[in-house]
């Protein structure tokens, strides 16, 4: 039953119905009043499965059942890359905000030049995946069942080499996504035996700057000195520079011991600042705060996102806005946030620009040209820390070549597939 008001004489004008209080219930032109379960929201090929308390959503397509349908629809011509096989898997990861939508037009042209299985699930707190009370959750059952945040990064990593075990295979090809690409090397760095190959999309991995030592031939400056020059010169000297060696030992320990001493007022201001930010954000407030960026700037960020924003038409809104009816969405969103604030396991590794160079498989790096959320600047530095790796930049190109340029990108990924696997 819709809500009665009653207002006297004196009261403000009536707000007719379908104008600003119907808006007041939309995040993004979605309609908030009624929310749904995520099964309920899912599409025919959707499938579910359950990963430490978690359902997840997740699509799969192989070759075959792609051929099928291609038959099916009276496509008379064989699928270009019919007769090729690599021996694994493929497994996508989606960025932040999207879902296994940004992968759908990508999907069977990977199942097709692989020949093999695809798959790309919803991490958690994105596309159709449960959103979990995290509090709650982390107080029920035993530490064997749920011992892992749902939106900790660690959690998204062992939920990939988890549908590596899923899809029956000893090894997958990751293909991550922005920020999914910092799943896939996380993901590689856990288990470097399971990855066959990275391709990482737009990553939204700080690359390093490259600034090695640079040798000089004649490194002191001087110039065809007598060794009797220099000898008067280092006895003049002498005495300054033991003087000088004292103090800089000394002053050496006091600045180690002031350093520790900052270092650990500071991780103590740090916990309480992330403690504090944390409980702001899981508040009412700061969950109306999410909401109201997420209404604000969530539908510019995607169009901003495409190297033409005319592209961007209802049908892609829509999917990527459907995450948002999806019940709890928002505190999902929070507890995503907060995760990423408070991850202990990545702040006892050292910074992934540093592990970089240790990737020793197959790498395919691939970004737009005009992208304006990773720059493609990034994405060459990038290349460049990691041994061997292959860079890839497709013009007038945004930040999703896997949704502007599909083609492009396919045919980027079978040439890599061709090199690094012989098929």
């Amino acid at each position: 039953m819709p809500r009665q008001c009653h207002v006297g004489a004196t009261s403000l004008p009536q707000i007719l119905p379908g104008t600003r209080s119907k808006r007041k219930r939309q995040i993004a032109g979605v309609d908030q009043e009624e929310l749904q379960d995520p099964a309920i929201l899912a599409d025919p090929d959707s499938c579910f499965c359950e990963f430490k308390g978690v359902q997840i959503h997740h699509k799969i397509y192989d070759a075959e059942s792609v051929a099928t349908n291609l038959s099916e629809e009276g496509t008379s011509s064989q699928p270009p890359y019919a007769n090729k096989r690599v021996n694994f898997p493929m497994i996508l990861l989606h960025g932040f905000g999207a879902s296994i939508y940004s992968w759908i037009r990508a999907m069977k042209p990977l199942a097709q030049i692989t020949g093999n299985k695809v798959l790309a699930f919803d991490r958690p707190a994105f596309g159709l995946t449960a959103r979990l009370n995290h509090v709650n959750h982390s107080s029920q059952g035993s530490e064997d069942t749920r011992p892992f945040n749902p939106y900790s990064m660690l959690f998204s990593v062992l939920a990939t080499l988890y549908f590596i075990d899923f899809l029956a295979a000893q090894k997958a090809i990751l293909v991550g996504h922005s920020a999914g690409s910092i799943v896939a090397v996380e993901a590689y760095f856990e288990a470097p035996e399971r990855v066959a190959a990275l391709i990482l999309v737009a990553p939204a991995i700080l690359a390093p700057l490259n600034s090695g030592p640079v040798v000089k031939d004649n490194p002191s400056g001087k110039s065809n000195q007598s060794e009797g020059e220099d000898l008067e010169v280092n006895c003049k000297e002498n005495w300054f520079t033991t003087i000088f060696s004292i103090l800089s030992k000394l002053s050496q320990y006091i600045g180690q011991t002031i350093t520790r001493l900052v270092k650990g007022m500071g991780d103590m201001i740090t916990s309480i600042y992330k403690k504090a930010l944390s409980a702001f954000l899981r508040s009412a407030i700061g969950i109306m705060l999410v909401r109201m960026i997420i209404d604000k700037f969530g539908l510019a960020a995607v169009r901003n996102a495409w190297y033409d924003p005319k592209q961007v038409d209802d049908h892609v809104l829509q999917g990527y806005t459907k995450p948002l009816r999806v019940k709890d969405w928002d505190r999902a969103l929070v507890e995503y946030t907060v995760a990423m604030l408070t991850d202990s396991a990545s702040a006892s590794k050292p910074p992934l620009s540093k592990r970089l160079r240790k990737i020793l498989c197959p790498v395919l790096i691939i970004t737009g040209d005009s992208d304006r959320l990773v720059p493609p600047w990034n994405s060459e530095r990038l290349s460049r820390a990691i041994p061997g790796s292959c860079l890839e930049i497709i013009k007038k190109c945004g930040h999703l070549p896997h949704e502007e340029k599909v083609d492009e990108f396919v045919s980027i990924v079978d040439r890599f597939l061709e090199r690094a696997f012989g098929v």
